[in-house]
């Protein structure tokens, strides 16, 4: 026992000391503040944005124009429709009843996510103004339910299997005014997180810091002469170049854990909730936290290993980075549909990102088609149109943008599990072959 573990703390030390030489090598150089700061500032930066965006005020849109007068007897369109009477002809107007005010239907129909099962079929929205229930008419239940599924004056939300999409059958007024700021600011705050957690941290942080920081991790100490006081110890190369890889993951991994703390208490205080901090997002920050680490330990064994093979490594890490790029744009872009992302290593990345999001906001297909149908697509004027009410809900666009399905068939947690199992196979083949071009090169070049 005593031989085993002489054996056991003689490579903890040898581990212990190679990743504490490499740490401080990184600490003392002036090019790991300024890659570290560089990564740090382009995310405050973007975040101004996010935080302008949570502070400026969404103008309301009447997306189904029932608080015009079209007439021009003084009565808003959805008050006459509720009493009955013809919202085109002047003559023809609620007697004895005050007129609304026409901001009383603007936003008068939000969506309602009480009974929202998303499941093949959800009910997901009711008449919240009371327009298509025109209660004391003498309306029947067949002309309140249009969409034909038996309950007047509601929404239904189809999955088609056949087109591998949502589709929405309302009956008539319901649900067609929502809350533009109430949306836009959910919808925004969403496609921040995504946006900044896929291509900001995941991406560009994910190869950026490698890039700088891994490609030398053994070309450097060839060509300064160190390394030759490293394999006069009796350690393998192998063993080297995985504790050089320990204290290069010892600086970048801190900095990644750091930096989605900051950005999840960013948009925890300033994200829209009714409550002071916003919990439900922490979930989503720490997938993308996850996410980035792996992607940077990946990257780190891929271009270290191209700086053992080639002086000019830093070459390659860039013609990698090139293609990665292209396949992360790929992967936003066929949301998930695309098999050639999974000949990359920021593909499998997203996939652990768009699985957390799935985990996080269960609700996000409903609320991206919400958005896309309450924008005004059937019921649109020149004036709706000027004021961006038509086509879709201010913030959907850019939220439709940056989610994706991961596109592996299983379960969202199962495609987290796997997605993260390839990288960390990838990373192990990459230093496996790092390490083999390692034990044949001479140190004297």
């Amino acid at each position: 026992m005593s031989d085993k573990n002489n054996v056991w703390s003689k490579l903890d030390r040898k581990a212990t000391a190679i990743a504490e030489f490499t740490m401080r090598q990184y600490r003392t150089r002036i090019s790991t503040w300024v890659v570290l700061s560089v990564g740090l500032g382009s995310m405050l930066l973007v975040t101004l944005f996010y935080a302008d965006a949570m502070n400026t005020q969404i103008e309301a849109i009447d997306n189904d124009q029932d608080s015009y007068d079209w007439d021009g007897d003084g009565y808003p369109t959805g008050q006459e429709i509720i009493y009955g009477t013809d919202p085109y002809n002047q003559a023809s107007y609620p007697i004895g009843i005050e007129p609304d005010p026409p901001e009383k239907w603007i936003n008068e129909d939000d969506f309602n996510w009480d009974n929202a099962s998303f499941a093949s079929i959800s009910k997901v929205g009711y008449d919240d103004d009371g327009d298509c229930l025109r209660e004391g008419q003498l309306v029947s239940d067949s002309q309140k339910d249009s969409n034909g599924d038996s309950i007047p004056c509601n929404i239904v939300l189809l999955y088609s299997n056949y087109s591998n999409t949502l589709v929405i059958s309302s009956d008539g007024n319901v649900d067609e005014d929502p809350d533009d700021e109430k949306y836009g600011k959910e919808a925004l705050h969403r496609a921040f997180i995504l946006g900044v957690g896929k291509m900001g941290i995941v991406y560009l942080l994910g190869i950026f810091l490698p890039l700088f920081l891994a490609t030398g991790l053994i070309r450097d100490e060839m060509a300064n002469g160190t390394m030759h006081f490293m394999i006069a110890k009796p350690i393998a190369r192998g063993e080297i170049l995985a504790y050089r890889m320990l204290g290069y993951l010892g600086i970048v991994w801190p900095f990644l854990i750091g930096l989605c703390l900051l950005m999840a208490l960013v948009t925890g205080f300033l994200g829209p909730s009714e409550s002071v901090f916003r919990l439900s997002d922490l979930g989503m920050w720490f997938t993308i936290c996850i996410a980035a680490m792996l992607v940077t330990l990946v990257y780190g064994a891929i271009f270290s290993t191209f700086g053992i093979l080639w002086k000019q490594g830093v070459v390659l890490a860039i013609i990698l980075a090139a293609w990665e790029l292209g396949m992360a744009f790929v992967s936003v872009l066929a949301g998930g549909d695309s098999a050639i992302q999974k000949f990359s290593v920021i593909g499998w990345g997203l996939m652990v990102v768009d699985a957390g999001a799935a985990v996080v906001w269960p609700d996000m297909a409903m609320f991206i088609e919400m958005g896309n149908w309450g924008g005004g697509n059937n019921n649109c004027n020149w004036e709706s149109y000027e004021r961006g009410g038509c086509g879709s809900l201010i913030g959907n666009e850019p939220l439709s943008f940056f989610n994706s399905a991961h596109g592996l068939g299983v379960s969202n947690w199962i495609a987290a599990i796997i997605a993260s199992l390839v990288l960390l196979t990838q990373a192990v083949a990459a230093w496996f072959i790092g390490q083999s071009l390692f034990k044949g090169k001479e140190m004297d070049d």
